[in-house]
């Protein structure tokens, strides 16, 4: 495998979080997207608590806009102004790094004054123009594979931020096209993306929806699988995880099949931290 970058989140801050071979197993957690103040200050304040309890880094995540529903009818977030707003309070009110998707290139000015991680959605992981403009900015970018594209494909990405200069560049695996509506997790693609020099995500949450079904309804997603998922990505050597959380998951405004219950993230993070730490030991991750 070629050696892998590390990647720093708020290298500014008392409490950075270090992302790399032989750093703590650090996590991307937060609801979907942004829903009212409490549901976003009850996820981050337990967060926080967690982080603090488990010495487990997190990056709060929850996007201002989801531009890629499947109904217009369906809610998408407050959008840039309102959500950045929130967000950065939530930097400032619970001292945790924040990251959102950033879907368009007039959105990056904005969103590089906030976030500490620009996330490029998978559906725009080919995106020239929006991945050009999100290097340029200098943060930690987060490109999420593509459900299309093989884990060799992300070279394409890696290359069009490392031709600005960037290279604080983190590659999610959220799963791979199974058929038209189910995704399934390729395990080895984990160490084909680590091999284009930079860190790897795995995102355990998105693989368990079941898409053209509503996540609201029960046969939208199979979340009793997060775990395993999880575990499986942990072993397989994920530099950090991806996962959505909600205070109440059937009530969630978005990816409500997929997303982790919040009070009971505890025992996962747990399970996970004492996973990590074992696969770190033997020197695969």
């Amino acid at each position: 495998m070629s050696s892998i970058t590390e990647v720093v989140i708020g290298e500014l801050t008392p409490h950075p979080i270090r992302i790399g071979p032989g750093q703590p197993l650090a996590w991307i957690a937060g609801p979907c997207v942004i829903e009212e103040q409490r549901t976003m200050a009850l996820t981050a304040e337990r967060l926080k608590k967690l982080s603090e309890k488990l010495q487990v880094p997190i990056v709060f995540k929850s996007s201002y806009e989801k531009d890629n529903r499947s109904s217009e009818k369906h809610y998408s977030g407050p959008g840039l102004e309102e959500g950045l707003e929130l967000l950065a309070w939530i930097k400032q009110e619970f001292e945790l790094p924040v990251l959102s998707d950033v879907h368009r290139v007039e959105d990056v000015p904005a969103a590089r004054e906030v976030l500490d991680v620009i996330q490029v959605p998978a559906f725009l992981c080919q995106q020239t123009s929006l991945l050009l403009a999100v290097g340029r900015t200098g943060k930690v970018v987060n490109v999420k594979k593509g459900q299309f594209l093989a884990p060799e494909g992300m070279a394409g990405a890696v290359g069009k931020l490392e031709s600005t200069g960037n290279r604080r560049i983190l590659l999610t695996e959220r799963g791979t096209s199974f058929g038209y509506n189910q995704l399934v997790a390729d395990m080895t693609s984990l160490p084909v993306m680590q091999n284009l020099g930079y860190p790897v995500v795995f995102d355990a949450g998105h693989q368990v929806r079941r898409y053209g079904i509503p996540s609201a309804d029960p046969q939208g997603g199979t979340p009793e699988f997060i775990p395993l998922l999880l575990r499986a990505g942990i072993a397989a050597g994920a530099n950090m995880v991806f996962l959505e959380t909600h205070p109440n998951p059937p009530e969630a405004l978005c990816d409500a099949a997929s997303q982790y219950p919040l009070d009971r993230l505890e025992d996962l993070m747990t399970e996970a931290r004492e996973l990590a730490e074992l696969v770190r030991a033997q020197g695969h991750a």
